[in-house]
Order: structure tokens, then sequence, then C-alpha cells
């Protein structure tokens, strides 16, 4: 900096900039020489209380008012009368932002430290969880570990243990009560923003609990009650403030996000990106040597083969695209310079997708003694290499089987293989599969084809330590399933498929790469991830928790309006089956405190929208907001329409699959994503469609009936269906003559308004021979009528029914539904019997949908001969052909179910058989499912036996079995997968 501008500086200023960046793994001079053009500022940074005074207090606010186009229109204040949620919230943003700007300077890396600190990599993890502080925070204050205080904050997630507030289930929050009552301070404290940063930083160098209390007694001696709320969900990285980093980032520079994802550095996007006149272009945007970006992604399977090669893009000049397995490891960049100050002049540094820094554990340079891969790789490279940027996946290897190791084993084999490094354990193997940077060019701009020749051409491969993964060329699609079965024969993870045409495209996942796994091979991918919005308590053992859950669906921008909660969501399905009880335990602790009383007068429509509008099907015991949810993958059979979920299709069998701790709302299933979904399936089933005979049909009608009584659904019609206005009644004329009694109480004037919302027309008297003359009880009028015997008069219930059954039939919406015995109220004789025909012998509708309260008359009214008809294999297809969930009965769990037993005990397949599974003795049987191996069988044969077969059996151990029987529903089976 020129000395001009160094006097321009206040000396606070450079102080404050010495003690935060003048000490730590990089020095000053380093980040001079690295950032030589970084912002400095003219004055000290903002105080602390600045951050939540002005910025995280106003966006909580802002959130936690109702958003929508209504609450828009009439918002008033300072913002303006037409200010929207989200128009203040950018407003709050770059009020701050402007401010730091004008009394601080450009480099807002400090506050953003604080601001943001889960997108700060440069600082080390404290190693403090709730249960840590909480104990260091009872110590520091002096309290009785025991008392309501003490319990309270180390039981934070018991919701109303000892009179504890509505803070329960945010530490943070929880804290903050306990502080308030024995505050060093009562009014904000002094420290700045500088200072806290510096606190911080040695907060994470301490790491031990008596080097780290000291420095939490500083802050607890230099801030009041809020000051340390907010210091807390800092160090937690749990901020939740309203907004999210993309919005801050793109206020602060349009390129910020952009550049947060190619090189995960908020330090390089604060003091490169200060200035918004200057953009980034070319070789700005794209990697840099020794800087984490973001990969390149895979997009997922689309249903057929045809599809997928269609986006390969091939060309009569190159009719390629590559085949290659998909490795069951952790994507990892490997960065290498030419460096003379470490030994064998090579420098190292791996990050993995999740831009975790690794180097500590595969190494630093050739001659790393704790390097669990660097030390053994010395011949990896050709000569002329001086830089390098690889892409692959580091797995696990088992050398005495020569094979990969599952995933979760790969940490433990590293740190194995750091103290014995010439072992013959398990130990980390890198596959690379793409070259992004060379003697410093970078390739992301190149074909993968030539990226491919440039990897060749640099890398050797070390045997079993660091080797080019190996692709297969191919032209059709016919080509990828033999190989797709092989791989899955091999308990290989799957496929990607790769356009060699194609160039690198950071933080993309795009249809260049395809990944395809077995498991994929279903209507609706390998499972879909979506968000929870409400809950039910259950019964037996598990009455009074939560036992079952309502998911949804995202509404995203094309089925919302302009202003409208961008959480909302609409109900989808329930699922309760597949979980164990650690499942549950792992939901409630993510959740806990956040579950909101579902209130049938004033349901949160801003948040969730159920099936049936006012009448609120489906309705949860209490729901939740997906900020403060979890995100479930969840797999089914198939998907149905209905009109109880606002999605108007539900999932058939859903089983809970896992928990996605790795995924928020913002990632979940949005309603726009799953119509995609079910569009490119509908497609696919067009040409398997088949006619149902007449016969057939009566059988379905008659199951109807029986699943309703099954499903339990015996809430009555409470209030007329008035429904949209329509025209169903258009250049009819109507007589009503008296009330309606049924389906509920309506006066005769609300019947007249709804044949006129309806294009109906109301006359005074009967005279017109087309009348329709309305009446449910036997006034003087009617009786005259009557006595006449010239018309038919019509029970107000058809009126109903007919606007019913308008809304619902939008390719006929204006069509009349004819008269059901049960509507008239009186038939002139000429026409008796005459209208017996439009439902069947039970008084069933053939053309209109009957409510549940109707559906109870006729089951009620039906001949006992019916039960001597009754077939309990039928009704358990029946059950399972509706998704009623027979899992969840423990003598029907493995019912349709076939299992080829692989030397498990006697007692495993008595239970198999006693809960409705059949058991197929040999392995050739056509109609296997499942085969369920004792720990000393070997997979590996029989994986090879079934590897041929269209439709492949899952292999599960024997644990299965017994954990399905224990927990009282059908497990996931990927959980007990044989090795």
């Amino acid at each position: 900096m020129a000395d001009d501008d160094t006097e321009m500086r206040d000396s606070a200023a450079i102080d404050e900039e010495h003690m935060m960046y003048g000490h730590g793994t990089i020095t000053e001079e380093e980040l001079n020489e690295k950032y030589p053009n970084r912002p400095h500022n003219r004055s000290k940074t903002l105080p602390f209380r600045d951050l939540f005074l002005t910025l995280f207090n106003p966006l909580n606010d802002n959130k936690k008012k109702p958003t929508g186009p209504v609450t828009a229109r009439k918002k008033q204040g300072p913002h303006g009368p037409h200010t929207s949620p989200n128009e203040i919230r950018r407003s709050i943003i770059e009020r701050f932002i402007s401010r730091w700007r004008k009394e601080v300077g450009d480099d807002i890396y400090p506050a953003f430290r604080l601001i943001v600190p889960e997108k700060d990599r440069d600082r080390g993890m404290y190693g403090l969880k709730e249960i840590t502080l909480g104990k260091l925070l009872v110590r520091m204050m002096k309290i009785d570990k025991n008392s309501e205080d003490g319990y309270n904050i180390l039981h934070w997630k018991l919701p109303g243990v000892k009179h504890s507030s509505a803070m329960a289930g945010d530490f943070a929050g929880r804290c903050f009560e306990v502080i308030s009552k024995r505050p060093m301070l009562t009014e904000p404290g002094d420290m700045t923003i500088a200072e806290v940063n510096e606190l911080l930083d040695r907060l994470s160098v301490a790491q031990k609990e008596e080097n780290q209390q000291p420095i939490l007694e500083e802050f607890y001696e230099r801030m009041n009650a809020e000051e340390l709320m907010w210091l807390i969900r800092m160090i937690l990285r749990q901020m939740k403030v309203g907004a999210t980093e993309k919005t801050i980032f793109d206020i602060w520079h349009p390129d910020a996000e952009n550049l947060f994802n190619i090189s995960s550095s908020l330090r390089r996007v604060c003091w490169e990106l200060y200035d918004t006149d200057v953009r980034l272009e070319g070789d700005d945007r794209g990697v840099s040597l020794m800087q984490c970006f973001q990969p390149q992604l895979a997009a997922f399977q689309m249903r057929s083969m045809e599809q997928m090669v269609a986006k390969m893009n091939q060309t009569e000049e190159d009719p390629f695209f590559w085949i290659e397995e998909k490795l069951d490891g952790e994507r990892m960049q490997l960065h290498m310079i030419e460096d003379d100050s470490v030994p064998g002049g090579k420098r190292f540094e791996f990050w993995s997708r999740k831009a975790k820094d690794y180097t500590y554990l595969y190494g630093t340079c050739f001659e790393d003694d704790n390097a669990a891969l660097t030390r053994h790789i010395k011949e990896a490279f050709s000569d002329g290499v001086r830089n390098i940027i690889l892409d692959g996946e580091m797995i696990t290897w088992d050398p005495e089987q020569d094979a990969i190791v599952g995933f979760g084993t790969l940490k433990t084999a590293a740190l194995s293989e750091q103290k014995n490094p010439f072992s013959t354990g398990h130990r980390p193997l890198y596959k690379i599969f793409d070259c992004l940077y060379l003697n410093d060019v970078a390739l992301t701009r190149y074909t993968l084809r030539k990226r491919r020749e440039a990897l060749t051409a640099s890398v050797r491969n070390v045997h079993r330590r660091l080797e080019i993964h190996e692709y297969l060329e191919a032209r059709q699609a016919s080509e990828i399933e033999p190989i797709l079965r092989q791989v899955v024969a091999e308990a290989s993870e799957g496929l990607v498929l790769k356009n060699p045409r194609s160039e690198y495209r950071l933080s993309e996942r795009n249809d260049d790469w395809i990944k395809v796994k077995p498991e994929y091979m279903t209507e609706f991918g390998e499972a879909l991830d979506c968000v929870v919005i409400g809950g039910y308590y259950g019964s037996g053992r598990r009455g009074g928790n939560l036992s079952s859950f309502m998911c949804g669906l995202r509404v995203d921008e094309t089925h919302v309006s302009q202003g409208a909660n961008p959480q909302k969501c609409w109900s989808f399905f329930k699922v309760g089956g597949g979980f164990r009880a650690n499942d549950y335990a792992e939901l409630r602790h993510r959740t806990e405190g956040k579950w909101i009383d579902w209130d049938s007068k004033n349901p949160p429509r801003e948040w969730i929208e159920l099936g049936g509008q006012d009448r609120q099907y489906e309705k949860p015991d209490v729901w939740i907001k997906p900020e403060d949810s979890v995100v479930l993958s969840v797999k089914a059979a198939s998907v149905g329409g209905t009109d109880q979920f606002r999605m108007g299709a539900t999932l058939r069998f859903p089983r809970f699959k896992r928990l996605r701790t790795d995924k928020d709302w913002r990632s979940a299933l949005s309603v726009s994503e799953f119509l995609a979904l079910k569009s490119r399936a509908e497609d696919e089933k067009k040409d398997k469609q088949f006619k149902v005979d007449d016969a057939k049909k009566t059988r379905s009608r008659i199951k109807r009936k029986r699943e309703v009584m099954i499903q339990g659904q015996e809430d009555d019609v409470k209030t007329p269906y008035g429904g949209p206005t329509t025209q169903v009644f258009e250049g009819l004329n109507f007589f009503v003559m008296t009330e309606a009694l049924k389906p509920v109480k309506t006066t005769k004037a609300d019947l007249e308004l709804l044949v006129k919302a309806n294009g109906g027309k109301i006359v005074a008297s009967e005279k017109h021979a087309s009348t329709i003359l309305i009446a449910d009880r036997n006034l003087v009028k009617v009786a005259s009528l009557q006595k006449r015997g010239q018309s038919n008069i019509i029970r107000p219930s058809w009126l109903f029914d007919c606007v019913k059954q308008s809304e619902l039939d939008v390719a006929q919406p204006s069509l009349l539904l004819p008269f059901e015995p049960h509507h008239l109220f009186y038939t002139i004789a000429s026409e008796a019997g005459k209208y017996d025909g439009n439902v069947d012998e039970f008084g069933d509708s053939y053309t209109r949908d009957v409510t549940v309260g109707e559906l109870l008359t006729l089951f009620n009214a039906m001949p006992m001969q019916l039960m001597d008809q009754y077939d309990s294999a039928e009704m358990l297809d029946q059950l399972n052909d509706h998704g009623h969930g027979l899992d969840a009965m423990p003598g029907c769990m493995f019912h349709g179910l076939t299992l080829h037993c692989e030397g498990v005990s006697h007692e495993t397949r008595r239970l198999l058989e006693f809960a409705g599974g059949r058991i197929a003795e040999a392995l050739d049987d056509t109609t296997l499912t499942h085969v369920v191996m004792s720990p000393n069988a070997s997979s590996k044969d029989i994986r090879k036996i079934v590897a041929s077969r269209e439709r492949q059996p899952r292999l599960v151990t024997e644990a299965w079995v017994s954990d399905s029987w224990h927990e009282k529903t059908l497990l996931d089976e990927e959980r007990y997968a044989p090795s």
C-alpha cells in the first residue's frame, strides 16, 4: 500500500489489522503476497453489538412477519407502502454493507466471518458442541448443575424441563435465559468485531476445555446476555438470521456466490470482489492452484437408457459416450505444485467435495511421515509436471482380497496407514477420472477427451495407491445394461455415463455426466427427498411420541404467487414404516422444540396447504416450519392420484430410507421437480395400458367400498358444499319450496343463492313445465304438488352433488348429474324405477364421487351374505394394492415376499413363514424377491448367480429379519446389504 494511503488510515485500524491477521497459520506478509490488492480498512471495525442491533434482529423480525401479496399491499412504514419482506430483507443487508463501506472501509471479511460463520474455512473448528459449551458455561457462571438453570442448560433438548420457557430446543436461546439472570453487563459491551474475531481465533486453536474456559470468561465479562447468545450461535455455526448466504453474497457483489463456489474461500470473496465495478472474467472464474473448488456433479438417472444416451450429444464424427464404474468412496481433489522448501520438491493439498481439508490425512509432500498416501506415490507424475489439479474418488482398498471396501471405512483405513504405512491392512486408494489444471493452464474449457489425454500423459499408475480410473467407450444404449449387471454382480455402486465432448462445469449437476445405479431402476428413481411438515402421535408402544410424519413438496416459483412464503409446502404423503428406534431418536433430536400444535380454526396456510382446502384432509397433530425441519429419503412402489393430499397424488407403500442430514428444505424435492418425474414415468407407461372388463370394474367398486372402511374415515360432511361459481345450472328454472335437511341444514334463501351462483334461475311458482321442484320437507305446497302427480320433486342434496362434481370434473364442468333414487323426494307414477339404474345394487352411484358418510350408510345397509364371499387372500392383496401398510402388522410383515434362505437359522425361517413370507428352496425361483444370508454365506457367489436376472432380488443379512420383527416394521434393505 502506498504511504499516502497508509496515512489516511487510523492507527487503530492498522493495529486491528495486525491483531487479526498478524498471527496464525498464515502471516500478514504471506497474505500481502497472496492478495497484493486486498482492501484495507480506514477505521476500526464496528462494535459487535451493531451486528445484532442493525442486522440480525431486524432480519429476524422481518422473518417472523407474514408474507404474501395481501400483506405486501397493506405494508406501511419506513420501507414504503408496498414493500415486500424480501425487499425489506435486502434493504437491511444493503444498509449494513453501505454503512461498513462508509465508516470502516472495503474489507468486510471480519464481519462476514461472523455473519456466515459456517462458510469460513480459514478458521478451524472449535471442537465445541452444545453439551461441552453447556458444561463450560455452568462452570464459568458457578451454577449448580442440578439447579433449575443448570439442568436446563445441560438438558436443553428437553422441552418444558423444570419450568423452562419456549426456548426449549434452542441451545443459544436457553443460554440467553440463564445468562439474563446473572449477567456481568446489562447493556451491550464495547467489543469490536475485530476483537471478537481475534478471541475466536484463539478459541479455535485452544481446543482443550481448560484452555477454552478463560477465553469464554473474557467474552462473559465483556458482553451482555444477548451478545453472548449470538456469539454462541456463531461458535455452533447455527445462525438462522432470516437471510441466506446467497442473498448476502449477491448484495455484496454479483460474482460473489460464483467465486465462493469455485474457491470455497470466504476470504477470497471479500478481498477480490470488494469493488462491484470489477467483474470476474476469463481465468478468474475457474480453478486455481491450492484453492478448493466445488466440483462438477453427475445428474440423476433418467427413466430409460435411451433418454440418457440422447443427452450425450453424439455426432457422426464422434458417436461415442463413456461408461465408468461409480465408486463408493469420497470425492477428492488433489492439488500439487513444485515447492523447493519441502522434501521431495512437491507440495500437496487435498479437499473433499464439502471443502474439508484432508491434507493432514493424505500428506503434504513425498517425505511426509504422517501421510497415508503421498509418500507412496513418488513415481506417480511424469517428468516436467510442475503443477497439477486432479479430480477423483478416494476409496478404501483391501490388499488381501484385492477389492474395494465400503465407504464407511475410509478414514479408519487412512489413519491406520499413517501409523503403519507398510501393513497389509485396508488402505486409501485414489482413483483419478479428470485433470483440471496442468503446468499453469486451466483445462476446464477443454473437452473431457482432451483432459483425459492430458491426464494419461501426466500421471502414471502406482499400483493400488493412485490409479487412473478406467472407462469403456460405447455407442448404443443397449451396451449399458450388461455392464451394469456386471458391476452389480461385483457389489459395485453403479455406473456414470459421460459425454467425452463436454467441458468441465464447476459446481454444476448437468446431463454431461449421468449416474446410473441399479436401485434407480424404479418408477421415480432411487428415492424421493422430501421435507417433513407434520407429525402424528402414535399409540401403544409409540404412545405419546410422533410415530408417522407428513411430508410435503416445496412450492417453487412456478406454482406460487409473487411474495409468498418461499418455504410453503403442499402435503404429499404420510410415512411411518421403516423407522428404527434410533431413527426416531435422531429425528426428535433435530426437531426438538420446533413442533407447533395444529389449530384447525387457524391453520398455517402461509406454510402448508392440505388436501380438501378448508376440509383439511389428513391434517396432522402438529406441524413444523421447513426451515426447522428435516429431509427424509423415502422410497415407494409408485404414485397414485388422491384428493387427500394437496398434490393431488401420493406415494403408495412409502417407506423411510434414511434421514438426509446433508440436506435442508431448500434442496428437498419441489412441486415442479416431482411433476417432471411424474411426467416421465407416465410417458413410459402409456404403451402398457390395458382395458378392464365390466365384471372386474364391479369387483373393483366393491373393493373400493371396503377400503374406505379400512381407512377408518368416518367424518360426515358438516357444511354444505357450495364450491366455486360454475355454470352447471345454466338455462334451468328452479322453484325452491323448503330448506335442506341433509347433508346439513341449509335455509331456503341459501339454496336459492347456490342456484343463482351456479347459473340457474329462481322462479316464484311451478307453472312452467320445465321448472325443477326442490323440497326436503312435506309442507302444504309440497303435498299439494304430490297430489297433482304431474312433476317429480327433487331433494336439495342433488344441487350440492351437481356443484361438487362440476368442480371435480374438469373435462365436463357443466354436465348435470342424472337423478339417483335418494335424490327424489317424490316420483310420479310414470317414472317409478326409472332412475334405479344410475346406482349399483347397493345404491352406490355410477356417475359421481360419493362421500364417506354415504358409503358408511351403504355399508350398514348391505346384506350380511356379503360376508360369506369374504376371501382372506383377496383382502390381503387388496391391502397391498392400495398401500395400507401391511408391514406395520407383525403377522403380515413379510406378506408378498418370496425369500430364499442361505445358511440362516431354523428360527429365522419360521419367523419369515409366520409373518406371511414364502420360502423359496432354490435360487432359480422366478418370483424371488429377497435372499436372506447368514454371516458366513458368500454374497459374491450369490451375486454372480442372480446378476443376469431381469428382476434382481435384494440381498440382506439375517439381522434384517430379526430387526424388522423387533421394530415391528420392514426396514430398508440397504442397511443390511452383506459385504
